[in-house]
This record gives structure tokens, C-alpha cells and sequence, in this order.
């Protein structure tokens, strides 16, 4: 059906660097451009960073020059380089396809939590 999981988050001092990484079923990663979202409570699961399957990505404005994506296409594997992390990027971060993989319903992984403090 489709599997996706996050890890890699935690809790930092703004300035501070975190990487996440994500492994996805073949299905949804081999014919997909892959995405890191994120969504904090009370809104909607914004996009942050899209990478296609040969290396073109693309940035939502508030993290350009700070966050890097990156996949790795022979272990279905999709990274998010975060530096200089800010207060406001605290959030669950998912990553997924672009646009969102769905059967039915959009499939989503459990998310990983990224907390910045100032």
C-alpha cells in the first residue's frame, strides 16, 4: 500500500542543526518527486522542500539558504538538512511525494517532531 518513515528530529537551541531522514516504500519513492511538509497545530501541513527523482528541488521561501533536501534513489531515502533553525520551524515535519501520495486517502508516515527554542 504505501509505507513512510520519519526520524531524525528533536529539540534545539535556535542557530542549531538538525537532520531528518525519511525511508519510503518503492512504490511511493520510485516514481515520485519526494517532499519534506510540516504542520503545527491549528494549521495546515505546509509544504517546506521538494526534490525530484533527478535532483531538481525546490524551497518554500522561509527556508531557502538554510534547509537542503536531498534523496538517495537506490535506498528509497529522502534527507532534510536543516541549519540555523529558527523558533518558527518548530513543527511535526512528514515527508511524502509531491504532490502527496494517495490510494484513496492521502498516506501519511507518523511524522518527527522538530521543537527550536529561543
Amino acid at each position: 500500500q504505501g509505507q513512510l518513515v520519519e526520524s531524525g528530529g528533536g529539540s534545539v537551541q535556535a542557530g542549531g542543526s538538525l537532520r531528518l531522514s525519511c525511508v519510503a516504500s518503492g512504490n511511493i519513492f520510485k516514481v515520485n518527486a519526494m517532499a519534506w511538509y510540516r504542520q503545527t497545530p491549528g494549521r495546515q501541513r505546509e509544504l517546506v522542500a521538494a526534490v525530484t527523482s533527478g535532483g531538481d528541488t525546490n524551497y518554500a521561501d522561509f527556508v531557502k539558504g538554510r534547509f537542503t533536501i536531498s534523496r538517495n534513489n537506490a535506498r528509497y531515502t529522502v534527507s532534510l538538512q536543516m541549519h540555523n533553525l529558527k523558533p518558527e520551524d518548530t513543527a511535526v515535519y512528514y515527508c511524502n511525494a509531491f504532490p502527496p501520495y494517495r490510494i484513496v486517502n492521502e498516506i501519511w508516515g507518523q511524522g518527527t517532531q522538530v521543537t527550536v527554542s529561543s
